[in-house]
């Protein structure tokens, strides 16, 4: 551990302490208490080393000897965002920037009676006994340094409550925007996600950069999908080529219900997405897609976990990726049966493509069966381009560059069309048009 780790580890101890101090009777609540425990086991843990065995192709010294202000104030408008091109949707839009929710540029549709959305910090204060039920109870045993600093900070994102019997018509779409057009930021949201019995709710969260300082985005989504329930999630990460990203996204699913999740990295210097989704309850059904496009010297490490402790329920997993130049790509994806997890259908597969002889992809598919009457599968594939089809699209008078194009795209199509939010599907459409196309 170097020197500057140890000292950016310093400084959110003092500051958390720090918030502490001037808390009042706020400190001795259930809720800071839950703080005050993932703080010291971060303190235990540290920030993870090429020697930690889920770290070993994703090194995060440079992210960690950068500093940065994890209490920037922002003054963004809507005007400042129309660079970003982001799509306009009929759907609840909620923003946060830097990590604080911003009232101005949200707006929701949705009738309260279908549906709870409120900032976590507002939810915390109308009813601390609700948020104090879900919060961390998914992750207080991730064993993560960055979920447990995470859970620390934890002060601002979005807390959804879906009661039972409820199908929201209109999806929720969380977009985190970070503003280092002055100076470097972290921010850290956090998201609670609590979908109730038979009941439906489309979500999605989108990241976005402002300006050329570098930004460090510590996210966790804890999502409860309630027995009978159906969730679809997306995360769509276009950042700077300056941002650092880890994300966390747990899953709990009951009884007869489905998880459907897409995971799409078009941008960003480092990125590391973790999924992890415990299928607990007969009869459920989980479905994960992944697309990542790193090109330049960017890094994007996906980790995926599927965890069946009951019988009869099924996962489903396609990751694909595009890589160019000097850029790296991570997958490490798990499937757990437990005993008495019989009759589990889960498969999983991960597909990549290399454009460059100094692009590089490390992949290591994972089953640990303890389970006798089940059917799992999982595979890797890492090549180039198919030169026979490129030569039998040039031999029709495609150009050499329009050719690769067509044929990468086609790579993409079948997880691009499991997006079910149509706005989303044709927003990511084009970028990866424009992006396969750039070069």
């Amino acid at each position: 551990m170097t020197t500057e780790t140890i000292d950016l580890k310093t400084k959110l101890i003092t500051d958390f302490y720090a918030r502490e101090s001037v808390m009042n009777g706020e400190a001795a609540s259930a809720f800071h208490q839950k703080k005050r425990a993932a703080l010291a086991r971060f303190d235990q843990l540290g920030f993870p080393t090429v020697r930690n065995e889920e770290w070993k192709y994703s090194s995060v010294k440079e992210l960690v000897n950068e500093s940065y202000n994890f209490n920037s104030e922002s003054n963004v408008v809507l005007a400042d965002l129309e660079d970003l091109k982001i799509p306009e949707q009929d759907a609840n839009i909620i923003y946060f920037v830097n990590g604080r929710y911003n009232a101005e540029l949200s707006r929701m549709v949705s009738s309260q009676a279908q549906i709870t959305i409120s900032s976590l910090s507002e939810a915390i204060k109308k009813d601390p006994q609700l948020v104090n039920t879900y919060f961390n109870e998914l992750t207080k045993e991730s064993g993560e340094g960055f979920t447990e600093l995470n859970t620390a900070f934890a002060q601002d994102g979005i807390f959804i409550h879906v009661p039972d019997n409820q199908t929201v018509e209109h999806p929720v779409i969380l977009r985190f925007v970070a503003d280092a057009r002055t100076q470097n930021v972290g921010n850290q949201p956090r998201n609670i996600i609590a979908v109730g019995r038979n009941s439906h709710l489309k979500m999605a969260e989108a990241f976005r950069t402002l300006g050329s300082g570098r930004s460090f985005t510590n996210a966790v989504t804890e999502i409860y999908v309630g027995e009978e329930a159906g969730v679809e999630y997306y995360k769509v990460q276009n950042e700077s080529e300056q941002a650092y990203h880890i994300g966390t996204t747990q899953v709990r699913m009951l009884a007869r219900s489905q998880f459907y999740a897409g995971t799409v990295t078009l941008n960003g210097r480092f990125t590391r997405n973790n999924l992890n989704i415990i299928l607990d309850g007969e009869r459920c059904e989980a479905h994960m897609y992944g697309l990542y496009f790193p090109d330049g010297t960017q890094h994007v490490d996906n980790h995926t976990v599927a965890d069946h402790r009951k019988p009869n329920s099924e996962s489903n997993e396609l990751y694909k990726g595009i890589l160019r130049d000097k850029s790296k790509g991570v997958f490490n994806g798990k499937i757990f049966v437990r005993p008495d997890a019989q009759k589990t259908n889960a498969f999983q597969s991960c597909k990549n493509i290399v454009l460059s002889p100094e692009a590089s992809m490390n992949t290591k598919p994972q089953l640990e069966i303890y389970a006798d009457d089940v059917k799992c599968s999982h595979g890797t594939t890492t090549g180039q381009i198919d030169e026979e089809a490129l030569f039998y699209m040039r031999s029709r008078g495609i150009s050499r560059p329009e050719a690769l194009s067509l044929l990468m795209f086609a790579f993409c199509a079948d997880v691009v069309s499991q997006i079910r939010i149509d706005s989303i599907r044709e927003y990511l459409e084009n970028v990866i048009a424009e992006k396969l196309a750039s070069k």
